[in-house]
């Protein structure tokens, strides 16, 4: 069992963030070794390749799983005896199983914690009780916040998954040691603010590539894990060909003669960050809308950071790092759409992942999830899709769209461009005034006509006569809006069920304007 300050967290964030007990943290208020036990065989099986979990002993939680502060506490003599105790109730899993232990002081107060990785050894069973004379050894998984005992179905999985270690939690056995930097270790460990920064200096890289769970095998021939070759190597595509991120502009649409490309490369949280940085420098611009009637303008992004960045994260986090595929983001004048090989898990049915409430039953890289949440890229347990939903919600974008295919070969996540912020191919974006600049079609020039006052959409589509929404809103009302001609009436609320819209000004000049030339 390794001990000291080797955690790869900051234990005090953590708690003072009062994370709530979960699948991947379980609070004891005192040594209580059965249950214990039974929760470090649950994280070392580690169902959903979550990446294990923390067990944190000495601290007390209410009845909402919140850590309760000050924490409960270990008197100090009773640390060597636990830790005595522990090690041997440890090595009553079958196979054995130890995790890392911390002693931490939190308010002056002593806590032990447990760091369980997921296990090279699936399936873990442990005693049903550590001290009975005769014991009865289960299998155990989290579920939620609790260890159950796996049975039926979920004991059927679990045995399906003997031996079977996801891909970044393996040992790269064509890589040495060597290949890993150790100033990149130390630079994520004072980033994350783990204690385990302050002793980093006086190691080896070995001897921190192993407390930080991404060196393993015998003392004699150790291996770099690929989850440590991917972030704390310099060139990760030495030993992973397609871990890049390839970013491609088409000003003209794809069917153009012009396209811009940028490859980016590295340790995966350095590559993400860079990769991202460009898009946000290059590709995304404010729209300033300013309305007559009103002090205030309205502002939107062509395609808002938050749900660009966390495509991009959920594509790193949940690619397949044996494909020779790049992640390749596309930009046109109609969208952004960011694609990644292979397709989610065949535990998300396409009907949910079409409707924004996919939840995948298992992840598939364990590793690099845990080191993205850690760096605050992602916060992992299908959030993803969600945020990306809300996100283009809030900014007045049209739906994002999700795809894969029946094989579950490619997924790709496509933000279209908002309405208001659709230029022209070269046209620099910029506040909104003055003339109409840019075609009035005959179906603006209808809808223009038709608004009398204020209008909801459904009136206005009655009022034209025509049946189906999104041709209504391809054909007139988006391109109403993005000429000036048409506003809304609540324009930092686009999805309001109460929105209303209008002729402009602008509008009403321009048809002014026409009907005077034509009389």
């Amino acid at each position: 069992m390794k001990t000291g300050n080797n955690l790869p967290i900051n234990l005090h964030d953590l708690l003072r963030q009062r994370t709530v007990e979960g699948e991947r943290i379980e609070y004891k208020a005192g040594w209580n070794p059965d249950a214990i036990i039974r929760t470090l065989c649950a994280f070392a099986n580690d169902f959903e390749n979550l990446g294990g979990g923390y067990v944190v002993i000495g601290q007390d939680c209410d009845a909402n799983g919140q850590p309760i502060f000050p924490p409960t506490g270990l008197a100090t003599k009773q640390l060597d005896k636990i830790q005595q105790e522990l090690l041997a109730a440890c090595q009553l899993i079958q196979p054995p199983y130890f995790p890392a232990l911390s002693v931490e002081v939190v308010e002056g107060r002593n806590l032990l914690v447990l760091w369980a990785p997921g296990g090279q050894n699936r399936p873990y069973k442990a005693p049903e009780a550590v001290t009975a004379k005769h014991k009865v050894w289960h299998p155990y998984i989290r579920r939620y916040s609790s260890t159950v005992q796996a049975k039926g179905e979920a004991e059927q999985e679990l045995l399906s998954l003997t031996a079977k270690v996801p891909f970044d939690d393996r040992f790269h056995q064509t890589a040495g040691v060597g290949a890993l930097s150790k100033p990149l270790m130390q630079a994520f460990l004072l980033e994350v603010g783990s204690a385990l920064a302050e002793d980093a200096a006086g190691l080896s890289a070995e001897a921190l590539g192993r407390q930080m769970n991404v060196v393993g095998g015998p003392t004699e021939s150790p291996w770099p894990k690929n989850v440590g070759l991917l972030f704390f190597s310099d060139a990760p595509t030495q030993f992973f060909p397609g871990a890049q991120i390839d970013v491609v502009d088409f000003p003209q649409g794809t069917g153009g003669d012009v396209l811009g490309e940028k490859s980016f490369m590295g340790p995966l949280a350095r590559m993400t960050r860079e990769a991202l940085d460009y898009i946000q420098r290059n590709f995304l611009h404010e729209t300033v809308i300013k309305h007559p009637q009103q002090a205030e303008a309205t502002r939107v992004w062509n395609f808002p950071f938050a749900a660009v960045e966390e495509a991009l994260v959920n594509a790193v986090y949940h690619r397949n790092y044996e494909s020779l595929d790049p992640i390749e983001v596309r930009i046109t004048p109609d969208e952004l759409a960011i694609l990644s090989y292979p397709g989610p898990d065949r535990s998300v049915r396409l009907e949910d992942l079409r409707a924004g409430r996919a939840v995948s039953r298992r992840y598939r890289n364990r590793r690099i999830g845990e080191f993205l949440k850690e760096l605050k890229l992602t916060e992992g347990r299908a959030t993803g899709i969600p945020k990306i939903l809300k996100v283009m919600a809030a900014n007045g974008s049209p739906r994002p769209v999700f795809e894969t295919d029946e094989e579950r070969l490619t997924f790709v996540v496509r933000l279209p461009i908002h309405p208001l912020a659709k230029r022209p191919a070269g046209e620099v974006t910029g506040e909104v005034t003055g003339e109409v600049t840019g075609e009035v079609t005959g179906e603006v020039q209808r809808l223009m006509r038709t608004l009398n006052g204020e209008m909801s959409r459904q009136q206005m589509q009655e009022a034209l006569t025509l049946k189906h929404e999104d041709h209504f809103r391809n054909a007139y009302l988006s391109p109403a809006l993005a000429l000036g001609v048409v506003e809304m009436t609540l324009p930092d609320k686009p999805r309001s069920s109460k929105q209303r819209y209008r002729l402009s000004a602008k509008g009403q000049q321009w048809l002014t304007s026409r009907t005077l030339s034509n009389s």
